[in-house]
């Protein structure tokens, strides 16, 4: 076992341990075992001098075997690194790919590391609702400071080799052979006798903090995530800047276990798996193949076409913007252009990247300008006679074999696909708003729509690092169908008592980013309130304040006022509104507990999740949990409104 997960190699001295365990070398039960027997025959060696720890394959060290996890088997990676720290010789990390959680840690254990100039660090195990478990807080927070390893594990976000480097994470960055440069930068320390104490004993080399700027630090990384499990991380970088190191160890793995536990942990690592399974191939088209695209079209420039083109020139496909005529067209690439300013000017996006992007961009009001595009998103206004024209024009227009995509939020996918002869190479790409931004797609599977469409447009999908969801055709998909459950109760509940402010509040204070109103206000009343029209399906309250031009933020007024900065508040002339149609149909108000509001919208729509399933227009579970969470905020901490249901609903934010 351990010749084949770890190989042992001696140059000049200088031991090599190479790891393989494919494909990511996660430090499974089976690579600890065979690598603790490695560093003892290192550590038994008088030849040897010094050990380079390097991984084969693509990556290094990627992480914990998370199908592991919470399992006791000995030896654990903490036991590893104090023999590697404890084995009196120096050793180097040799990091290409990605050194992640328990990957970083190990190589934390060792006196240096280095890395290629392509490598990245990171602490992911926040994702999971955890922290590291094996030091990783600890000897961070010695190395480069408690405010740089708070931001590492409590962010979960990777870092380059460079700027690892510049915190003192990472000793040397090489070009060219990278276990040759370390063998030799190894031996040139040895040499010069210039070898460091292990990390651990290095408490007294860290920078000093402000206890009250990392709270609020961690305070903002809570928000960020949408989860609580980066106040966790606060705690053990706190135990490490207050404690000697094997008192910070062992509240850092009391932390740990606390978080493995925990309901918020078991939520999130349901998403994690259930984002993978919902971004592969369904068994019928695993073997359909792919047809190639790089060159897009956009019908549609505006708010969503724009940002669906953003979205597609950021990952190096070419696009070409149509609008029916010159003015639209002009407004949508200006949008386009102050979008990517806006980044520079926030610094997410340097100039000369911007420029590239836009460069992607072109703009045309001829339809025949979209003949030489792989793929067409169509993202037009929503209304079944006009997506039926466009794509009766696609259809006389289009090359053979191109692939023809709706952006429609509730349309049969079906009934655009009928418009065309080549139904075939039709089906839905349901981008959520902003479309450059947010990372879901419902990748609307059609009756005919072929395997290998499907296939193309769920690799598209993640080259444009979205999360794709396959999904059936119905009015609303899988996400709008049981929005449209989750908000039938509405209007019931501020006529029966309760205040748009309150009916936000519950939703907040179970950890959603905002509530109904509140989004209802920022998306448009007027946009819902077009699609009951459309259906004949009326509600009272919401379509007398769109009759009365509130139509949320855009007009300065919705279900709130608003100021010139957008700040929302309560409106008296809502609540006149309501009151008077309560009286007009004879409700007495009440005051309605949070609990109750949470029932009366969640119920049904979870409700409606499991009527999705039995029509199977969703193939998963998870995959409506993946929906929510990504398309519309559903708190990550509880996994999904599937999964949160299975575990027993209106558990509240402060029992996790």
């Amino acid at each position: 076992m351990s010749d084949s997960m770890v190989r042992l190699d001696i140059q000049n001295g200088i031991a090599i341990l190479t790891l393989s365990n494919p494909p990511v070398n996660a430090l499974s039960h089976a690579l600890r075992t065979a690598f603790s027997v490695r560093l003892v025959e290192v550590a038994r060696n008088t030849a040897v001098e010094g050990l380079v720890i390097a991984c084969a394959g693509r990556t290094f060290v990627d992480g914990a075997e998370i199908s592991e996890l919470g399992q006791v088997n000995t030896p654990m990676l903490r036991e590893i690194i104090s023999r590697l720290e404890s084995m009196g010789k120096p050793s180097v990390a040799a990091l290409h790919g990605t050194a992640l959680g328990g990957g970083l840690e190990l190589a934390l254990g060792c006196t240096f590391r280095v890395a290629n100039q392509d490598a990245k660090i990171g602490l992911p195990e926040v994702k999971l609702g955890l922290l590291p478990g094996a030091g990783g807080t600890v000897r961070t927070t010695y190395l480069a400071g408690a405010k740089a390893s708070l931001e590492l594990a409590g962010s979960g976000e990777m870092m380059r080799a460079d700027a690892a480097g510049k915190l003192g994470l990472i000793d040397a960055v090489f070009a060219g052979d990278l276990i040759a440069n370390a063998v030799r930068f190894l031996q040139r320390k040895i040499s010069e006798n210039d070898i460091p104490a292990p990390v651990s004993q290095r408490a007294g080399d860290m920078p000093s903090a402000d206890p009250a700027a990392l709270e609020k630090l961690a305070a903002e990384l809570c928000q960020k995530a949408r989860s609580s499990a980066p106040m966790l991380t606060g705690q053990a970088v706190k135990a490490a800047l207050e404690l000697d190191f094997a008192r910070a160890m062992q509240e850092e793995r009391r932390l740990f276990d606390e978080a493995v536990a925990s309901p918020r942990s078991e939520a999130l690592r349901h998403l994690f798996f259930a984002e993978r399974a919902a971004a592969k191939l369904p068994e019928d088209v695993a073997e359909a193949g792919t047809r190639s695209v790089q060159a897009v079209g956009v019908i549609g420039a505006g708010t969503m076409g724009s940002g669906i083109a953003m979205a597609f020139a950021n990952s190096g496909y070419d696009v070409i913007i149509r609008e029916m005529n010159a003015e639209a067209l002009q407004r949508g690439l200006e949008r386009v252009a102050t979008t990517y300013a806006r980044s520079v000017s926030r610094g997410s996006l340097t100039r000369n990247e911007a420029d590239r992007r836009i460069a992607r961009i072109e703009g045309t009001d001829e339809a025949a300008d979209l003949a030489k595009c792989d793929l067409i998103v169509e993202a037009a206004f929503e209304d079944m006679e006009v997506k039926k024209s466009i794509f009766a024009e696609l259809d006389r227009i289009a090359r053979p074999g191109a692939i023809l995509a709706t952006n429609t939020s509730y349309l049969n996918v079906d009934a655009i696909a009928a418009a065309t002869s080549r139904p075939g190479d039709v089906l839905g790409l349901h981008f959520f708003s902003p479309a450059n931004v947010m990372k879901l797609v419902e990748v609307v599977r059609g009756a005919e729509t072929a395997p290998n469409v499907l296939a193309t447009a769920l690799g598209v999908s993640r080259k444009l690092r979205k999360q794709p969801v396959v999904v059936g055709v119905c009015h609303g998909f899988v996400g709008n169908r049981m929005l449209a459950a989750r908000n039938a109760q509405l209007s019931q509940l501020l006529l029966e008592g309760a205040t748009p402010a309150q009916v936000d509040g519950a939703f907040r204070a179970l950890g959603w980013p905002m509530g109904p109103c509140q989004m209802q206000d920022l998306a448009g009343l007027d946009i819902s309130w077009r699609n009951r029209k459309a259906l004949g399906t009326p509600d009272a309250l919401p379509d007398r304040l769109c009759e009365l031009g509130r139509f949320g933020q855009k007009a300065g007024k919705g279900w709130y006022l608003y100021d010139g900065n957008r700040e929302r508040k309560p409106d008296p002339e809502v609540q006149v509104i309501i009151d008077t149609m309560a009286a007009e149909r004879g409700i007495t108000r009440k005051l309605l507990s949070e609990n109750e509001i949470i029932d009366r919208t969640h119920g049904p729509m979870i409700t409606e999740g499991r009527r999705i399933l039995e029509e199977g227009i969703a193939v998963r579970s998870s995959d409506i949990d993946v929906i929510w969470v990504h398309g519309y905020g559903f708190p990550r901490d509880l996994g999904g409104p599937m999964f949160w249901d299975d575990k027993g609903r209106l558990r509240t934010k402060g029992e996790i």
